[in-house]
């Protein structure tokens, strides 16, 4: 198994554009994404944005998701973790902005930035966020990765991989997004797998290369996502 292929396929993260990476719970978005950058963070500034978990619980994970062997000081130096859950876009471009050696934003996740709203309004809500997020990531010239929740539509079909429909709001977001990237694990619905170490990354769309299905190796125990790895050396 090839750990640099999702990698070959979106030409690594050396181009300025937004990246979408959606999936259910339980699938490993944030693992995939703290992954990303621990790795960037070897030689640039990271900024994680957490609507969700608290500053504490981000870098837990990403002291977890480092290999025994690593210096963990210096991959948590370089990171910088926000998780005041009221950010507007503006708010994290503005943070961004005082930051030096930028290499990734990673902003967990898409349907809590401030402002959402529902109803009538959260369609145009969600053009919008997704139009100044692609525009924060050309005018800073970084890969700005964001997690996306998917509907519930997965779990009522018989295969429940998922598809750009399943994306909330896909209209929306999937014209401004240069990359869209969904996870699944086919073990969590299927006890009785042999491969159960397998996390299929499904590239459905992809302006910098090739579209399709890359499997990394999912270690449970740990909640990581080990064929990211090699993705920058």
């Amino acid at each position: 198994m090839k750990t640099e292929g999702i990698f070959e396929k979106i030409s690594g993260l050396n181009m300025p554009g937004l990246i979408l990476l959606a999936a259910r719970p339980g699938m490993g978005k944030t693992s995939f994404a703290l992954n990303m950058a621990r790795i960037v963070a070897e030689k640039k500034t990271v900024a994680v944005f957490s609507l969700e978990m608290s500053r504490e619980q981000v870098a837990a994970r990403l002291l977890a998701l480092a290999p025994p062997a690593e210096n963990k000081r210096t991959c948590a130096g370089t990171i910088y973790i926000d998780d005041n859950p009221a950010l507007s876009v503006a708010d994290i471009h503005a943070k961004c902005c005082q930051l030096d050696n930028l290499g990734l934003v990673v902003i967990d996740y898409l349907q809590l930035i401030a402002g959402n709203q529902g109803g009538e309004n959260r369609r145009q809500f969600a053009g919008e966020t997704s139009r100044m997020l692609k525009i924060m990531a050309k005018e800073l010239t970084i890969p700005v990765l964001c997690l996306s929740q998917l509907s519930r539509a997965t779990e009522e079909r018989e295969n429940k991989r998922p598809i750009l429909s399943d994306l909330r709001e896909s209209d929306s977001f999937v014209p401004e997004a240069d990359i869209v990237l969904f996870l699944y694990r086919d073990s969590y619905y299927n006890e009785d797998l042999k491969k159960r170490n397998i996390v299929e990354c499904i590239v459905v769309k992809n302006l910098h290369g090739e579209t399709g299905t890359v499997e990394l190796r999912w270690i449970a125990e740990d909640a990581r996502c080990l064929a990211l790895d090699d993705m920058l050396r």
